[in-house]
């Protein structure tokens, strides 16, 4: 979240999609790690300004890592969404 951050105080007028999981891990974060990373990321900017994505692209994990991180990164943006 440090580009976040950078981002904010140079006022950056665009969208952004900071990851919210790291896929060079085969690590699945759950939702409150995800959501938390959210919060940081939301105190900074708009809700307008940000996609909720993974840190890069998935084609170095197995689909038995992608499929949970994935359903609980949607989760964690509907979670934020519920609470805007």
């Amino acid at each position: 979240m440090a580009v976040v951050r950078e981002l904010a105080d140079a006022d950056y007028p665009a969208a952004v999609g900071p990851g919210v999981y790291d896929i060079h891990s085969p690590r699945v974060p759950d939702v409150d790690e995800m959501a938390g990373l959210l919060k940081l990321a939301r105190a900074r900017l708009s809700d307008q300004q940000l996609w909720i994505n993974p840190d890069c692209g998935l084609k170095t994990r197995k689909w038995e890592e992608v499929r949970p991180a994935l359903v609980n990164m949607v989760a964690a943006a509907r979670e934020m969404r519920a609470v805007s």
